[in-house]
């Protein structure tokens, strides 16, 4: 287990140059006590590791080292065909070189992991894009990869649906892509934080001539992870108090999906003298929650706010006299 933290801390240095303790600590699930005794053994083996002091200073090694430690392991060899996604690589422009990196990597290893390797592709595949629906038209994504890579800024005329429906023209810096649930996203700066733009809804793409420097420290996937933690709060601001059977209750997963039903069930209450509960849930939108509640059929009650009552009244009595009710 040490040998292979020896390796990965080694690996690190060389992939990414000078490092901080407190960073080669969070890489590596460790304590920075234990990359300090890491370091060390690195030094007494020969490896020529130093130390810089100072706020940017760090471990680094020096100019001109390469380690050649860079064989796979079984596991790792396998986990590598798990990683594959043609087809957004494709829409990127790598499809090819994808296939012939897999062909290479295939080549390149041991019998026994190239077995295991093609155990694991026959076995698993990755689907990008949710049931029923198909992926997004998405003619400049290329366009806007490219720009990405090379840092240059873009003009894109934008559809957008809020605050005002309508196209727009944008000047960006395009800081990176990001595929959620087979919808690309992009990224990017205009005049102020980074913005998210559906890339299916940009209607033109010009690359400019001026480049642009990326923000220091810019995660794109910790950015990400932030933003949809923001925006399903904020789409779920306002809430909705209901009644439910049994049945409702055990329905709700279903019908609001699984973080919705987290925050619908910490304010059930015990079952009333009709054996229904009361409860709280998100609402995104009087029209959402209408749809979403109709799911369940005689096993809810609105009771909360009054627009959403009216409605669920409204709808269900058209309901019955489409059916002679």
């Amino acid at each position: 287990m040490r040998a292979s933290r020896l390796v990965s801390l080694l690996l690190l240095l060389q992939n990414h140059g000078r490092m901080s303790a407190s960073r080669l600590a969070a890489e590596l699930g460790v304590t920075t006590r234990t990359v300090y005794r890491d370091v060390d053994a690195l030094a007494a083996a020969g490896v020529p590791i130093y130390a810089e002091q100072g706020p940017a200073g760090g471990y680094a090694l020096m100019d001109g080292y390469r380690t050649r430690l860079t064989g796979l392991t079984a596991d790792e060899a396998e986990s590598l065909f798990l990683t594959g996604m043609r087809g957004p690589a494709a829409e990127l422009g790598f499809g090819a070189q994808v296939a012939a990196a897999e062909l290479k990597l295939m080549a390149a290893l041991p019998t026994a992991y190239r077995d295991a390797s093609l155990r694991i592709r026959e076995r698993f595949h990755l689907d990008a894009p949710g049931w029923y629906s198909a992926p997004d038209p998405v003619p400049h994504l290329l366009t806007v990869a490219e720009a990405c890579w090379q840092d240059r800024r873009i003009e894109i005329r934008y559809r957008r649906w809020s605050p005002a429906p309508g196209e727009v023209t944008r000047r960006l810096s395009p800081l990176g892509l990001v595929l959620k649930a087979g919808v690309w996203y992009l990224i990017a700066t205009g005049r102020g934080a980074p913005h998210t733009y559906r890339v299916a809804a940009i209607r033109t793409v010009r690359t400019l001539e001026a480049t642009f420097t990326r923000p220091p420290g810019f995660d794109l996937a910790g950015h990400w992870h932030t933003e949809v933690d923001r925006y399903e709060r904020a789409e779920s601001a306002a809430n909705a108090v209901v009644h439910l059977s049994p049945a409702g209750v055990a329905a709700l997963p279903a019908v609001l999906g699984p973080r919705a039903t987290r925050r619908a069930m910490a304010t059930i209450t015990d079952p009333g003298p009709d054996g229904w509960h009361t409860a709280t849930v998100p609402l995104e939108s009087i029209e959402h929650a209408t749809a979403a509640l109709l799911r369940l059929g005689a096993e809810v009650r609105a009771v909360s706010p009054p627009e959403l009552v009216t409605r669920m009244s409204t709808t269900t009595k058209a309901m019955a006299a489409l059916y002679g009710g």
